[in-house]
């Protein structure tokens, strides 16, 4: 039972996410740097960009290796859930472009409009440009196996209303 309230608690968290970047994304002020945009997996001078910043911004919580924290799904004694993998066995994959971006960006604190909610992700707003914060996400992108890549566009796709 106790797994269940968990993953009921980690769910309505990524509801509330989404429902943030979707209110920040439809005309908000800080949405519109997001507004069209797309990881470039495949160009491979933004790929080395983004592998470089993330293992100086990244890497320390969610792993050299994309692996996450160990217990990942699990929150903590303070209420808050360890850093997700980044590689196929996490979420991140689960969620479009924009965001990713956003929470990238943001954090989910800002993203849910709460900053009593708790999480350990800060927004890099004031750390990483855009351009970083998208070689990142295309950095990790391009680490994914071809068919999680397609399951991804074709989120990006329906997202995209198309």
């Amino acid at each position: 039972m106790t797994g269940r309230v968990l993953t009921l608690a980690a769910g309505t968290a990524i509801l509330l996410v989404a429902v943030g970047v979707l209110l920040l994304t439809a005309g908000g002020e800080r949405g519109s740097d997001a507004d069209g945009l797309r990881l470039d997996p495949d160009d491979a001078a933004l790929v080395a960009d983004g592998e470089r910043i993330y293992r100086d911004a990244c890497a320390s919580c969610h792993g050299v290796a994309l692996e996450g924290q160990p217990d990942w799904q699990q929150r903590r004694a303070d209420g808050r859930l360890p850093a997700p993998p980044h590689d196929p066995s996490g979420h991140t994959w689960h969620h479009p472009d924009d965001v990713l971006f956003a929470l990238t960006k943001y954090g989910p604190a800002a993203l849910v409009n709460d900053p009593a909610y708790l999480s350990d992700m800060p927004g890099f707003a004031e750390v990483l440009s855009d351009r970083d914060i998208l070689a990142v996400l295309s950095y990790i992108k391009s680490t994914w196996p071809p068919e999680i890549r397609a399951r991804h566009n074709a989120l990006n796709a329906r997202a995209a209303g198309g």
